[in-house]
């Protein structure tokens, strides 16, 4: 179902609690929350839609990577840059690192190591931040 996206600071700033199996209808949400959103957004978070849960989605080329419950372990390569998102309006500079290994689970809860670098390990930074209630 698409969802509209949360402008409330109040909310974007809480730190979103563990996901389990029983949120896989969350992901769904994003999924189709983000596809409505491709021409002017790359990744979501949870707590974008209105779910305080650690998930995440990232446009990943041909299709869209869910993590649930994301930790990045290591980072590499510090750049500045700016970032825009649906949730607030502007753009805002921050720190990013060019090269990611991230720990998550997939809806089956799955645990998953990956490495990313470029533009999807800047997205995953980003909606991580979201998470956290970080907002840039």
């Amino acid at each position: 179902m698409i969802k509209p996206i949360v402008k409330d600071i109040f909310l974007l700033k809480q730190k979103s609690s563990d996901a389990d199996v029983h949120d896989a209808y969350i992901a769904k949400d994003l999924s189709d929350t983000l596809n409505h959103h491709r021409n002017e957004c790359a990744g979501m978070a949870a707590n974008m839609i209105g779910y305080t849960k650690r998930i995440i989605i990232v446009s990943a080329g041909i299709g869209n990577l869910v993590m649930f419950n994301p930790v990045i372990l290591q980072k590499s390569g510090a750049y500045e840059t700016e970032e825009g998102c649906l949730s607030l309006s502007g753009a805002r500079k921050t720190v990013r690192y060019r090269n990611i290994t991230v720990k998550y689970q997939d809806s089956l809860m799955k645990v998953h190591t990956a490495k990313y670098s470029g533009w999807i390990a800047q997205i995953i930074q980003h909606e991580c931040d979201h998470l956290e209630g970080i907002l840039i």
